[in-house]
């Protein structure tokens, strides 16, 4: 029974590992599930077992991605001086990493498409976007902005990240547009700052 369970297991890892690196080469429209198998060395149909759709398939890499996104923005931003430093370090490191290559593939220029805003938004939210209320909380507790609810600030500040990956996603030039808008997210987080 446990090598059954290993064997599904790196089955399950093959093909997430092959659709990641297809998804982030080719792009979602362009890669088939033939193709992801082959990568997998695995039949098609062991595909399907695991993934009852190519989009359930998709859905997996981009929670594995964003994931991992936040993982390397964790590592990136502890030298910062305080919370709000943070914040505005991740949301650099962020469109940095989503500006080109695999990742920005994944997530800004095929997430939106092939999950849907709000699934999209669901996904964020247990990852990249689940941090602002914490970070806002954090802040607040550091005497670093005045206190006020959390909620509606946080909605404020992740409304603006959304809108501006939005935007993002769309252009061809997103690491020019991603430095704009982490640049404009400055202005935004310091405006909020406490002044001695």
């Amino acid at each position: 029974m446990a090598k059954q369970a290993e064997r599904r297991a790196a089955t399950t890892e093959a093909i997430l590992t092959a659709a990641r690196r297809l998804f982030g080469e080719q792009g979602f429209a362009a890669t088939t599930v033939d193709d992801i198998a082959d990568q997998a060395d695995v039949a098609k149909g062991a595909v399907y077992h695991h993934f009852k759709t190519k989009e359930a398939l998709f859905e997996a890499v981009f929670d594995q991605v964003s994931r991992d996104l936040v993982q390397e923005i964790d590592r990136a931003v502890r030298g910062e001086k305080d919370v709000l430093a943070m914040m505005v370090a991740g949301t650099q490191h962020y469109f940095a990493a989503t500006a080109e290559g695999a990742t920005g593939q994944i997530i800004l220029h095929d997430g939106p498409a092939v999950l849907g805003w709000e699934r999209w938004r669901e996904i964020d939210a247990q990852h990249f976007g689940g941090k602002m209320p914490r970070a806002i909380a954090a802040a607040m507790e550091a005497g670093l902005i005045a206190r006020q609810p959390v909620e509606p600030l946080a909605r404020l500040l992740l409304g603006a990240m959304t809108e501006a990956a939005v935007a993002c996603a769309g252009r061809a030039d997103i690491a020019r547009a991603g430095a704009e808008y982490a640049r404009a997210f400055k202005s935004l987080v310091e405006a909020l700052r406490r002044r001695a």
